[in-house]
């Protein structure tokens, strides 16, 4: 009942009565219009026992209807004493008695019965609301007279029900709460219940939000187990409301604070400062070190004075560093760190009497092509270039001669202790072949040599190591005309050489393998005569003529001309025919042929003969002739000469 009728001045009894009676022939009236009960018989089980059954009306449209066809003048007449505005007031009253609920809405229930299928609440409206028990079984302590929300699914059903749900209640409440923190970056409180790839799943409002790792805290965490079953405060930093996801972040409750931490330090940075450190992180190019809240790099060449393949050689994670800075930019908040500064310089430490040309031990600790870097005591190198290894001059790399991890000795070569370099030699540990070299290679001595490498122009071979000497292409063979030396050898094939040159000053050596022969020139010169005839076979043919094999395995050349056969025929490639001699060259090494003047008589002989005998006579007459020249060209030197004396008594 209203407060205003309660506190009415006057017949307030009048009131409450008249207002019952109403109530009762609006009853009445709804009882006849209202649609008939719908008995709902639920079936029995063996574990649950069987519901009564239960009426339900559709009260809306019942009451609607009542209301319209109410007479209230028949109200009236029964009691003069209501005007109709008090009347109209009443009716008001009477309507504004029920709660006005629609669809969607959330509004809380009283329990007024539980069993094991369902709880009724009365929410205040024409008729009880009801839940599945389903849903409240997590509330174990549930009773009548609780009071819990309630959401709003349809105001009635087939059979004229109202849907409830008290799980969707929560849901929408969880959302309207976290939109709530969203919007005024509220500090909220979430429990952990697991980890998952990447980050950790919290419980908040009863909303499964994700804890990216990365926003866990300020520095990196490796393991997410620890934070497990933990209640931890958040921030909601975004909302995907399409897919319903939420991103809560511990790290932005700190970031601020962290912030004036960092200003606060920048301000109090100096180079050369030493401060203690944390290594938060590792990478290939160095160690980030945490300061207290702002982060610093040591660079991978900062970290030792030595040669290191890893930061983890040195460092680890989450070990306590003092680290000295070695420079900072206060905008970009980049902080340079140094470890290795806090240790003496090695090379100051290098001994004071090591001089060019003592012997040192080190390790090789990286290798290149150019050459490989010994490490003779921590922190100090020495490059031992790969023209420093060995006398050879064959190209090759450090790699054929050193491995990384290989201990060595070798020679210093030069020092300078100021530009901390130091160049280093391994084959000055071994005598210079070439100081004795006219001793072991005299000019004309034989040696066996081994094919190291072909060039157009000849062959290079090696007679040891560091000695190296050159054969040239026309010093293979006294016969055969080598067009590449590759025709003749192969590489890493032996070879009987003769050293005809020493160059000590260029470290060269001209060597010859067909000296080791006689010259088969000097014999043929005795067999080949001109004129001569051989049997010959034509082994190859071009345009000018062919090549033809002699006997002795010697080979001449005849032209197109002399290739004509008796029978008029061009002699052609295979044909072993008779061949003369027409010219032989030692000197040039050539034998030039002709077939056809083996079968042509030799017309023209006599008169050749002829004129080789009137040559010959031209040729004395020629030189009667200069004669005479040189003895009157004398004669008038005599001359002049006397000419000479007498002008000069004259003078006198």
């Amino acid at each position: 009942m209203s407060e205003e009728l309660l506190n009415a001045p006057e017949q307030t009894q009048e009131i409450e009565q008249n207002v019952e009676n109403v109530a009762e022939t609006a009853a009445e009236v709804v009882e006849e219009v209202a649609a008939p009960a719908v008995e709902e018989e639920l079936p029995a089980t063996e574990e649950k026992a069987p519901k009564a059954p239960r009426k339900t009306h559709n009260f809306e449209n019942a009451y609607a209807d009542a209301m319209a066809n109410f007479d209230w003048d028949k109200v009236s007449d029964q009691n003069d004493r209501y005007s109709k505005e008090e009347q109209a007031r009443l009716e008001d009253l009477y309507t504004k008695s029920f709660k006005s609920i629609d669809q969607d809405d959330v509004i809380k229930g009283k329990v007024v019965s539980i069993n094991d299928r369902e709880v009724v609440l009365n929410i205040g409206f024409k008729s009880d609301g009801v839940i599945n028990a389903s849903e409240l079984r997590y509330n174990h302590d549930l009773k009548i007279g609780d009071e819990i929300e309630v959401y709003v699914e349809s105001q009635e059903d087939a059979n004229g029900q109202m849907q409830l749900s008290h799980k969707r209640a929560l849901i929408l409440k969880s959302w309207q709460r976290v939109n709530e923190a969203y919007d005024n970056q509220e500090v909220i409180t979430g429990y952990v219940k697991g980890k998952t790839k990447g980050g950790l799943i919290v419980d908040v409002f009863g909303i499964e939000a994700f804890l990216p790792g990365s926003q866990i805290d300020v520095k990196q965490i490796r393991d997410f187990d620890v934070y497990v079953g933990k209640t931890m405060e958040f921030k909601v930093v975004k909302i995907n409301h399409d897919y319903k996801n939420v991103v809560v972040s511990h790290k932005a409750l700190i970031e601020a604070e962290i912030e004036a931490q960092k200003a606060e330090i920048i301000s109090k940075l100096e180079v050369g400062q030493i401060l203690e450190g944390t290594v938060k992180n590792i990478v290939s190019y160095g160690a980030f070190v945490d300061l207290g809240g702002l982060d610093g790099l040591i660079h991978i060449t900062d970290l030792s004075w030595g040669r290191i393949n890893h930061p983890s050689e040195v460092v680890e994670l989450d070990q306590k560093v003092n680290v000295v800075i070695l420079n900072f930019e206060e905008g970009k908040k980049r902080i340079a760190l140094g470890l290795k500064q806090l240790t003496p310089q090695p090379w100051e430490k290098l001994d004071p009497n090591l001089k060019v040309g003592d012997k040192v031990k080190g390790k090789v600790v990286v290798i290149t092509d150019y050459g490989a870097f010994v490490e003779i005591m921590p922190g100090v190198e020495g490059l031992i270039h790969v023209s420093e290894m060995s006398w050879s001059q064959h190209l090759r790399t450090a790699h054929d001669f050193l491995k990384v991890g290989d201990e060595v000795e070798a020679v210093v070569l030069t020092l300078d202790r100021e530009g901390q370099k130091m160049s280093l030699g391994i084959k000055q540990l071994i005598p210079d072949p070439w100081a004795n070299i006219l001793e072991k290679y005299p000019v004309g001595s034989r040696h066996t040599a081994t094919v190291r490498n072909f060039t157009t122009f000849g062959i290079f071979v090696e007679l040891e190591e560091g000695v190296d000497g050159l054969i040239h292409i026309s010093d293979l063979s006294w016969n055969k005309k080598i067009k590449h030396p590759a025709e003749f050898t192969k590489v890493g094939e032996s070879i009987d050489v003769v050293v005809l040159e020493v160059d000590t000053e260029n470290r060269r050596l001209s060597l010859g393998h067909k000296q080791l022969e006689e010259n088969p020139w000097d014999v043929y010169e005795t067999i080949f005569t001109v004129g001569s005839v051989h049997e010959g076979t034509i082994t190859g043919m071009n345009d000018k003529g062919a090549t033809v094999l002699l006997p002795h395995n010697i080979e001449g050349f005849a032209f197109n001309r002399h290739l004509v056969k008796e029978d008029k025929s061009t002699a052609k490639e295979g044909e072993t025919l008779p061949f003369m001699v027409v010219d032989f060259s030692k000197d040039a090494k050539k034998i030039h042929l002709s077939h056809t003047k083996t079968w042509q008589p030799d017309r023209d002989s006599e008169e050749r003969a002829k004129n080789d005998e009137e040559r010959q006579k031209e040729r004395d007459i020629q030189k009667v002739n200069e004669s005479n020249v040189e003895k009157a060209t004398l004669g008038d030197l005599n001359v002049l000469q006397s000419l000479k004396e007498d002008l000069e008594k004259e003078g006198k």
